[in-house]
């Protein structure tokens, strides 16, 4: 160990005053023994990295001081908080074991430690799991026990973000991405909104040093002016609030860098173009008997009576609080010498839930208060992590969708509000009142007017599901809907349905053997799928339920007699060959066998096919058809007389493969008729009736028009194969006016 390594006298001298700094400005810490844990655990922190050192050079032990003090100080958390933060690298990084720190400050301290350490040992770098996903994975799990792990841990990245200069780059540029797609989001919607900005314009000074330096001397260069302008706005403003009996605080700033860099982005403008970037903030003290919301107004009333409001830069969020519990009144005037002012307006409760978000939203919570659009937030997280994905990357994305993305509001029948992430559909809208109501959704009313449950919300919509008790979900919602809840209240339904499935195909297929007085064993089962090409028995019964795997030739598939192809095939599958390892190999890397073709298989139990179908085209099961291997990887169908397919066989012949359908009977394709005929009363009707009622399709699109008692139109609709298209054109063939109805071969869909 260099002498570098070992403390001297000025390393104690600093450890002791940082120490000193945090005990002497200690919050919510007036318990008996409180102050007794925090000294127990920094003594014990403290021998476990002494001689330790930052990549800075400073002693370890700086740091989880330092994440104290902000746990404290500045989130606004007790002792415990306090002592996790004194401990939390001493299980990773030292010899400490979490029994240790069980026997000596109880399970709670030990649990969340055990939270915030990260995870040890090797992982597969060739699956789709990585090491960073499934820590940030463990991480967000421990919400469901203690959400006091996640603010810990905020401030544990805080202190490494504002100390991360001694990095080197490539680190930099890790932790500050990390910082911005986890942290910083995750930050905001717990309610700490001052280290939100903080960890958004640290992550920005890391990723993008010399935009961030653009701006940053820019606002240095306008220092004076900008607080010259602040000063100017509020005295006026000053003066009628102490004339109104208000006591006050008011304070100004430029906004933070990355705001101002977001505004920039949005507008497509630069910094000089960029016209609210001044804020105002006023914080009162409540005035006892009148509602802080009344307050609020007042001010605001006071404000427009000085300056002209910009209309469209309103936000009420005192009426309706954000989901992580923020309140105040913003709004926007025209300030001094031309320039827009952003003025936000908060009660002192107010203003500390807004800097300390979740710590003083309990502070403020009494034990009759009204469940708030945070607890419902957390209630939501618990709810999501009930079932985790098994894949940390895949469980991720879903957590950062459902819970980062920007809310809309929307109304109930009755008026009540429901919050759902921007972009969900009428059927989330569903699933989130109720499961069984999502399950038998049909359709939706939005502001009144009737919309399929695919329809995309607006905050503000009023929506009323039309329910049906033979509805039942598909996996085709599973493409349109955007919360957990109702993905995974699909996905139990499908599953339910999948196993009701499976077994009333394995009765139908023993009662069916039974009569040809044969059992069902293993050869048996083999013949049977080979000669339906399924994957598995699974697949096999599933297919016979369904009516895919018809039974009625079973008798002669038993007795037929072995082909050579079909003994060579046995042979395989028992010797365990290695050409089938390697087939499986491939199979599971996304190769193709170039000699056989590509079979595309119906997935019956999962929401995404192993091929897309092109939109150029609009080929369905039942069509001559190519595959092409896109760059990406994927399998693309076309027709082979499509002008897309004949242009990729020209210039990219070597990749197109050979594909063939298997049987399909649970996912519907795209496919538009179109019809000429004689116009009469009732036609229209006729003809729809024939689609929906008789032959039960969906129809997507209707385009019908009449001149002179001749009648046109096209109608797009999904079927499962070309054989339910060419049942459906013979019966509308029948319909009484009806001169022509053929099958349209080439169209674009509209997307």
């Amino acid at each position: 160990m260099g002498s570098k390594d070992i403390f001297d006298d000025e390393d104690i001298k600093r450890i002791q005053s940082e120490y000193d700094s945090l005990i002497s400005n200690l919050l919510r810490c007036n318990n008996p023994g409180d102050r007794e844990l925090i000294e127990k655990a920094f003594r014990i922190a403290n021998e476990a990295h002494w001689n330790m050192r930052r990549k800075s050079g400073e002693p370890y032990i700086i740091h989880p001081i330092c994440v104290a003090r902000i746990v404290n100080q500045e989130i606004g958390l007790g002792a415990k908080s306090i002592a996790t933060a004194l401990l939390h690298d001493v299980v990773e990084d030292t010899g400490y074991s979490l029994d240790d720190i069980e026997k000596e400050f109880g399970p709670k301290i030990a649990s969340l430690i055990d939270g915030l350490t990260k995870i040890s040992g090797t992982y597969n770098k060739g699956s789709s799991s990585s090491m960073q996903a499934e820590n940030f994975r463990r991480m967000l799990l421990t919400i469901s026990d203690d959400l006091r792990v996640i603010l810990i841990k905020i401030a544990d990245r805080l202190h490494n973000m504002r100390t991360l200069d001694s990095m080197p780059e490539n680190k930099k540029m890790k932790v500050a991405g990390e910082t911005i797609f986890l942290y910083a989001p995750l930050a905001n919607r717990i309610g700490l909104y001052a280290i939100k900005s903080e960890l958004e314009d640290l992550s920005f000074k890391y990723r993008q040093p010399v935009i961030y330096e653009e701006i940053l001397s820019k606002l240095k260069h306008g220092e004076k002016k900008y607080y010259s302008l602040i000063n100017k706005f509020s005295l006026p403003i000053i003066n009628k609030l102490k004339e109104a009996g208000l006591v006050f605080d008011i304070s100004g700033r430029p906004k933070s860098i990355f705001s101002i860099w977001k505004k920039m982005q949005a507008k497509n403008v630069p910094f000089e173009e960029v016209y609210d970037v001044l804020a105002v903030r006023i914080v009162f003290e409540p005035v006892p008997g009148i509602p802080e919301k009344t307050t609020c107004w007042n001010i605001y009333s006071i404000i427009t009576d000085s300056y002209l409001p910009k209309p469209d830069r309103l936000r009420d969020w005192i009426s309706r609080p954000k989901p992580n519990g923020y309140e105040a009144l913003h709004l926007t005037v025209m300030g001094p010498d031309g320039h827009w002012v952003e003025v936000q307006i908060r009660s002192r409760r107010m203003d500390e839930i807004a800097e300390r978000g979740y710590a003083a939203h309990y502070k403020y919570k009494g034990d009759n208060t009204p469940e708030t659009e945070l607890d419902k937030w957390i209630k939501q997280i618990r709810m999501m992590l009930e079932n985790p994905l098994e894949d940390p990357i895949e469980f991720l994305d879903e957590f950062k969708m459902n819970l980062f993305s920007s809310e809309i509001m929307v109304f109930t029948p009755k008026g009540a509000l429901v919050s759902l992430p921007k972009g969900a559909s009428a059927l989330d809208f569903a699933y989130e009142i109720h499961t069984e109501i999502g399950n038998k959704a049909i359709g939706a009313k939005i502001n009144y007017k009737l919309n399929p449950i695919s329809a995309i919300l607006m905050s503000g919509d009023q929506v009323e599901i039309i329910t049906s008790d033979i509805a039942k979900p598909e996996k085709e919602w599973l493409s349109f809907v955007r919360t957990a809840k109702a993905k995974e209240a699909i996905k139990n339904s499908l599953k339910t349905e999948s196993t009701d499935r499976i077994q009333k195909g394995m009765e139908m297929l023993e009662a069916k053997l039974a009569e040809l007085g044969v059992s069902p064993n293993t050869e048996i089962l083999k013949k049977i799928m080979l000669s339906y090409d399924v994957l598995n028995k699974d697949e096999l019964y599933s297919g016979i339920e369904l009516g895919t795997v018809n039974l009625d030739n079973l008798k002669k598939i038993i007795r037929k007699s072995p082909s050579k192809n079909v003994i060579k095939y046995w042979e395989l599958k028992l010797l365990g060959s290695r050409k089938e390892k390697k087939d499986e190999e491939e199979e599971k890397e996304g190769k193709t066998d170039p000699s056989s073709p590509f079979l595309l298989r119906e997935n019956v139990e999962n929401a995404e096919q192993s091929y897309e179908i092109a939109r150029c085209c609009n080929p369905i099961p039942g069509d001559e058809v190519l595959g092409y291997r896109s760059p990406e990887g994927s399998i693309i169908i076309h027709k082979p007389k499509c002008p897309v397919a004949i242009r990729i066989m020209s210039n990219e012949g070597n990749r197109i493969i050979a594909v063939r359908w298997a049987i399909h009977k649970l996912v519907s394709f795209l496919a538009r008729i179109s019809m000429t005929g004689v116009d009469r009363i009732g036609m229209v009707n006729d003809i729809t009736n024939i689609i929906s009622a008789e032959l039960k399709v969906n129809m997507t699109n209707i385009n019908i028009s009449v001149r002179e008692g001749i009648f046109e139109g096209t109608i797009d609709l999904y079927v499962h194969h070309t054989q339910d298209l060419n049942n459906l054109i013979l019966k509308i063939s029948n319909v009484r006016g009806i001169d022509t109805i053929k099958r349209v071969e080439d169209f674009a869909e509209e997307v």
